[in-house]
């Protein structure tokens, strides 16, 4: 199954499932608030009859808006570590960004002035649908997906790297440094 967040025209925001070149409205205000509904994916996979919109005519908002958290995982591709001159971590770097980061996939970049290395990654995007804490297998945390979808981890590297202060948090969380899914082909929910 396929799930998406579109704009309105009053504004308002919907939590739409994706039937070809047809989006059917699932009676939420985004993919975030549907997920935290009791059996989603069955409700989500019998809605019909109601309100629907072209794909085409649509603007997709980012897939969860507010999100509890989102947390990233830096330094987890080889070749894009190796070209910024840097070593391979021995574990995993982790790094979060802020919910006021997340935008639309089509959505403006708002590209800071100052910025010297602007720069962007593709990532997948694992979306949790439960709560989740301590999990005790790999089962366990399959458990607790939801969905993959599309992400672009902007960074301005200077801010990251190369000013007095530097950190991780200061280049990846300016606002609208995250577009989110999803290219409706790209975003895919288990059913």
């Amino acid at each position: 199954m396929k799930l998406a967040t579109i704009r309105l025209a009053d504004g308002k925001t919907a939590a739409v499932r994706v039937d070809g070149d047809t989006l059917v409205h699932l009676g939420a205000t985004d993919v975030g608030s549907l997920l935290a509904q009791p059996e989603w994916q069955s409700r989500a996979a019998a809605v019909s009859g109601t309100t629907s919109y072209a794909a085409a005519d649509a603007t997709f908002a980012t897939l969860v808006p507010t999100p509890s958290k989102v947390v990233c995982v830096g330094l987890n591709y080889k070749t894009h570590i190796q070209e910024m001159g840097r070593d391979l971590p021995e574990y995993p770097t982790l790094f979060a960004k802020f919910a006021d980061c997340l935008i639309g996939a089509t959505d403006d970049i708002l590209r800071p002035v100052e910025t010297t290395e602007f720069d962007w990654e593709v990532a997948l995007a694992v979306v949790i649908g439960k709560t989740a804490r301590y999990l005790s297998s790999p089962d366990a945390a399959r458990e607790v997906i939801a969905g993959y979808t599309i992400s672009n981890d902007v960074s301005e590297r200077a801010y990251q790297h190369d000013v007095p202060g530097g950190q991780w948090s200061k280049g990846k969380c300016s606002q609208t440094f995250n577009p989110l899914g999803p290219a409706p082909e790209k975003t895919t929910f288990p059913t």
